[in-house]
């Protein structure tokens, strides 16, 4: 009898025991919930901003602005065609789908009512409320990434005529600089990122993204090898290969890890402010000890890149709803990336004459 109330009394402890441990487990469930709920934007979790956007998609009209494609039959099809069908190609950039355009103009009119009540913009699914020119999402960064382009085009045709035109070249018609096929990957990958860089901040959809988060990733981790083969002088071609296989494989991991496994946002923020901290100490590191002539222009990149960061630490509304963190960003970078391909050319110079200057 003893034995069977003893075992009674631990069947009911294992009981009190599992009823707990589901407790807790209902407990942080909730709680994760609930904190999903909090990291939300608090402009789509405002229920004025998404009973606006139910209604748009059921009726296609937000106050009296109304939206062709909004308009779908009995079976959910589109009345009059998907958009793309009807309108030529070079106009079909600037077309929104319904959901888009309910979003949009739902965030517009919410944003203006919480103007007048006094209150500061809010956030809608991640992104602050730009205002949109001529169907561009963010007009400022698009600009302004434009122009980024123009700059790294203009810099790459200036180094490369530099090279082949100005300096003079071996009896193999190669330059004499060591670093040239790398400067020119340098080139055509920072080309790729802002032009992909435009497209993203044109239209926002996975697609443009993902191309976006993927090229400045591959063009941080390529800066980050270049920084260290240059300022540690590194020329033979079998320690480059070893320096670089070891980066390029982490690269293309965290690549294939975004676009095929997980989009994380925060890790993907994590490992580019690591590999662009890294370049900056390395070039900072650099010029502080070598007798370069154009160190100075290293110095002014570096201090101008660092605080550059911190606009993309520092989050901030859009001034007239255009001219964000992000977007001022781009802008820093435009007088930052000149001088950075002044400095390459003059690297380019530096080292030529210092080679032919041995082979004589």
């Amino acid at each position: 009898m003893r034995f069977w109330c003893s075992g009674f009394s631990s069947f009911r402890d294992i009981f009190l025991i599992m009823m707990a441990d589901r407790f807790r487990i209902v407990f942080f469930a909730a709680f994760y919930c609930f904190i999903g709920v909090l990291n939300a934007s608090a402009g789509d979790s405002d229920p004025v901003y998404r009973a606006c956007v139910v209604q748009c998609e059921k009726t296609g009209c937000v106050a009296d602005k109304c939206f062709q494609h909004c308009r779908f039959s009995s079976s959910g099809v589109p009345v009059d065609g998907s958009w793309y069908m009807q309108e030529p190609l070079y106009r079909q950039w600037k077309q929104w789908d319904c959901q888009s355009d309910c979003r949009y103009y739902c965030m517009v009119n919410r944003e203006k009512e919480r103007e007048m009540a006094g209150q500061r913009p809010v956030k809608y699914h991640g992104k602050w409320p730009f205002n949109r020119i001529f169907g561009l999402q963010e007009p400022a960064s698009v600009a302004f990434s434009a122009l980024n382009l123009a700059v790294q085009f203009h810099g790459w045709v200036s180094f490369f005529i530099l090279l082949y035109y100005k300096l003079p070249l071996r009896h193999s018609k190669k330059t004499y600089y060591e670093y040239t096929g790398l400067w020119h990957i340098y080139g055509l990958l920072s080309m790729n990122s802002w032009f992909w860089s435009a497209v993203f901040h044109s239209r926002d959809v996975d697609l443009t993204e993902k191309l976006d988060y993927s090229s400045v990733v591959a063009l941080l981790g390529y800066t980050l090898i270049l920084a260290i083969l240059r300022t540690f002088s590194v020329r033979d071609e079998s320690s480059r290969v070893m320096i670089a296989a070891p980066l390029i494989a982490f690269v293309t991991t965290h690549i294939l890890y975004l676009n095929f496994y997980k989009f994380d946002y925060g890790l993907n923020m994590k490992v580019c402010i690591v590999m662009g901290v890294a370049q900056l100490l390395l070039w900072a590191i650099w010029a502080g000890i070598t007798r370069h002539p154009s160190r100075w222009k290293l110095w002014v990149v570096v201090v101008g890149g660092g605080l550059a960061m911190l606009l993309e630490i520092y989050d901030f509304p859009p001034y007239w709803g255009h001219l964000d963190a992000h977007s001022l960003w781009h802008a820093s970078t435009i007088p930052l990336s000149y001088l950075w391909w002044s400095f390459i050319r003059d690297d380019a110079e530096y080292r030529t004459m210092d080679l032919v200057k041995k082979a004589k």
